[in-house]
């Protein structure tokens, strides 16, 4: 027997996992129900907010203030409707005294206060029916909540003659926290028997489909308790169980999908279970690794800003992509050995087909359709750039806000009672600026800053001060909006002016002014990283410098769709309708980040799929367009498989009543089904036609590393162009590259080189 025709050797990894499957497998069993334990209640502990930079300016004010005056910082509001009345009348005004006497004595309520106590205009409605009860809850988040619970029911509702509702901040995050929760149940139950039914169709038996959906459910579990522990030790963002949904079924399914398929294609060739592991070991699961560091890497980048929110997704977001190649990698083989030939059992696809009508040719259709964008490269390479630019350019109009109680739906009561307060009490109390004053000062002094404060342009009204030892502070009300432009340009004046004490502002406006300079600030580091460490891996995988520069600016092109129809979308308010949420007129300055982040690593999942085939084609061959051909033929149908499958549970996530949520779910989708039906059916293989061999090009010192240490499917990883020293490609449309009969198109299907295709 030649070299070429042995089977490949078992041994290593392969012996590792498969070595004892069902201990293997009941191992799994047991952690998987000790994840259950273990992140049982992880909802409960996780936080809604997190969007603020704790370095900055305003976070430091923030606390402050929180420890110096409380009562400065209510984060609870009571609406008092008092119907037809006015909120004067002294029916109305003694049972609101009697409502607040009830609040003050509960435990871990602070701070409280009325329009009747102080008579603050900002306090009573415009039309005279409504008025604010302010408190503040103590505790950390988790403690505020469980203190809303006990004290709502008593609060909520007829009140003799007034009717009173619950908003405030603690309210909005508490509500938000709920609807969360109740929202990734629904999109589980929308997510999962779509995603079956599709894996099914893809892979006709139900034996198979059931594989990938196991390797999700298990990533999720074990995800789940990873951000429990993390619970202990740091603050997790509730928004962060989104993504470990959506991640953990979507990169689970595209690794099973991977390896699975794999299996049985070796299967088809005549090798036993074993052998079919160890060789879709060595081809699909070194593309499995590579793919799931590509993805952590960008999700890790998350981890350069300071706001918790971000971080919290690259907590999930890490722990999931390795559970997922892990269980991928390590349980899916040892099921794939006891399953054995029984993995294509239950063929429904035979329900369907015609009998004695022969199945079509693997990928032909994805075979004529690189032909053709080849053919005419040019301009499928400027058409589809075109088309992409031109729907990225409604993000030239961003606007940049931060999130509050409009997240909700509208029919949500926190909602309804911040509603009311923006649009009838005078000033939007709570939207106000706070400035700290710190250091012994004069009342002349105190008297004379507020003077330099008052004659601000932007200022409405000036209160204060409130002086505790040697610290103060002042209450600002902007004219406009709580956030708008001239809101954030009055933080910048508000530092600058000068003062006897030192002095810092906080509130809504410069909680988005400090976040804002946070996130200019790591930007550029965060995009480095992922740039060069991408860079660094798809080298790696290919040996070629052109060909990792491609891959980063097509992927950052494939984005440019989601990024448009956020603005257009969620900005504008356009669909709002449809899709039931309401508009705040800006973008949470977080988000941007965060999709990028996950549509990025996402599509360099797909990207190395189908680097990975078009690179083992070349070495086999050294024939380029045949090469980008038959990796289009080969990966077309899985890649889009996989990117339907994710866009359906990101569509799912998508119907969540929290607009964030909302917006990450179907941005997600939209990013996803560019890159696989747009980026990498068009415009990667005009591209890479239009660079022709030059596409493999690297300097002699750079191609001796990637010799050493570069990574390719398989066994050792061949030299560039290997296929040059040996028998000619086949002729363009050969049937040998058409249908699985004949896998390498070269006779040697069972071949243990180690450089075959995933498919």
């Amino acid at each position: 027997m030649t070299e070429v025709n042995k089977p490949p050797r078992v041994g290593g990894w392969t012996r590792f996992v498969t070595a004892r499957p069902r201990l293997s497998l009941l191992a799994a069993l047991v952690l998987t129900v000790l994840a259950v334990l273990a992140g049982s209640g992880v909802a409960d502990r996780l936080g809604a907010g997190g969007w603020e930079d704790p370095g900055a300016e305003s976070t430091y004010a923030t606390k402050a203030l929180e420890r110096e005056f409380p009562d400065s910082q209510p984060n609870l509001l009571l609406l008092v409707d008092a119907g037809g009345a006015s909120v004067d009348d002294p029916a109305v005004a003694a049972q609101a005294a009697r409502i607040t006497a009830s609040l003050s004595a509960e435990k871990g309520v602070t701070g409280v206060g009325s329009y009747w106590g102080s008579k603050s205009p900002a306090l009573r409605a415009k039309d005279g029916h409504e008025a604010l009860i302010a408190a503040r809850l103590t505790g950390d988040e988790t403690e505020m909540g469980e203190t809303l619970d006990r004290i709502a029911p008593s609060l909520r509702g007829r009140h003799g003659p007034v009717e009173v509702e619950i908003g405030g901040l603690v309210a909005v995050r508490h509500e938000m926290q709920t609807i969360i929760k109740e929202d990734l149940t629904r999109a589980e139950m929308i997510a999962l028997p779509i995603t079956l039914l599709l894996l099914v169709m893809v892979f006709g038996s139900a034996i198979a489909a059931l594989l990938p959906l196991g390797i999700g459910i298990v990533a999720i579990l074990g995800t789940n308790a990873v951000l429990r522990g993390l619970t202990e030790f740091t603050d997790v963002s509730v928004f962060a169980m989104n993504l470990t949904t959506a991640l953990g079924l979507g990169l689970a399914i595209d690794y099973a999908l991977f390896i699975v398929r794999r299996f049985r294609e070796e299967l088809s060739t005549g090798a036993d279970p074993l052998t079919a592991v160890g060789t879709t070991l060595r081809t699909a699961g070194r593309t499995v690794l590579f793919s799931a560091l590509t993805v952590a890497v960008s999700l890790a980048a998350m981890l350069l800003f300071p706001q918790y929110f971000l971080r919290s997704f690259a907590y999930a977001g890490i722990a999931v992509v390795l559970l997922a190649a892990a269980a991928a990698l390590i349980l899916l083989p040892a099921a794939l050995v006891l399953l054995g030939h029984r993995v294509n059992s239950l063929d429904l696809r035979r329900l369907f087909r015609r009998s004695g009508r022969p199945a079509p040719s693997e990928g032909t259709g994805w075979a004529r359709t690189a032909t053709l964008v080849m053919r005419r490269a040019p301009f499928f390479a400027l058409g589809t750039t075109a088309v992409l630019v031109l729907l990225g350019l409604p993000f030239l109009g961003v606007k940049f806000g931060t999130a509050d109680d409009r997240q909700l739906p509208s029919s949500a009561e926190s909602h309804v009672v911040q509603q009311h307060i923006r649009d009838g009490f005078p000033g939007n109390p709570g939207g106000g600026l706070d400035v700290l004053a710190e250091g012994r000062a004069t009342e002349t002094q105190y008297a004379t800053y507020k003077e330099r404060i008052a004659a601000l342009p932007d200022v409405l009204r000036v209160d204060g001060p409130l002086v505790k030892g040697d610290s103060a502070y002042f209450t600002v009300q902007p004219k406009g909006e709580a956030v708008d432009d001239s809101a954030q340009r009055l933080v910048g004046e508000l530092r600058a002016t000068k003062a006897p004490f030192d002095t810092k502002v906080t509130g809504t406006a410069a909680v988005l002014v400090d976040s804002k300079d946070a996130i200019g600030e790591q930007l550029p580091w965060a995009a480095a990283f992922i740039a060069i460490v991408t860079l660094l891996l798809v080298f790696l995988l290919t040996g070629s410098v052109l060909i990792p520069i491609q891959a980063v600016l097509l992927n950052a092109l494939s984005l440019t769709a989601m990024f448009g129809a956020v603005v257009w979308v969620f900005q504008d308010g356009h669909l709002s309708g449809l899709l039931g949420f309401t508009s705040p007129g800006s973008i949470e300055t977080t988000l941007p980040v965060l999709m990028f982040c996950v549509a990025f690593g996402l599509s360099m999942d797909y990207g190395v799929f189908l680097l990975s085939r078009i690179k083992e084609e070349y070495d086999r061959t050294g024939d380029h367009d045949e090469a980008v051909r038959h990796g289009v033929q080969r990966t077309g149908g899985l890649i889009t498989a996989a990117a339907v499958i994710l866009a359906v549970v990101m569509i799912a996530i998508g119907t969540s009543r929290v607009t964030n949520t909302k917006m990450l779910g179907l941005g997600i989708a939209l990013a996803v089904l560019m890159d696989a039906m747009v980026v990498r059916s068009l415009l990667v293989p005009a591209i890479m036609r239009l660079t022709g061999r030059a596409t493999w090009w690297a300097p002699g010192p750079l191609r001796r590393f990637h010799e050493r240490f570069g990574v390719s499917e398989g066994g050792e990883n061949p030299p560039r162009g290997a296929g040059l020293n040996r028998q000619a490609a086949p002729p363009r449309g050969a049937t040998s590259h058409d249908g699985p009969a004949d896998e390498n198109g070269d006779g040697s299907a069972h071949a243990g080189s180690g450089v075959r295709a995933i498919r």
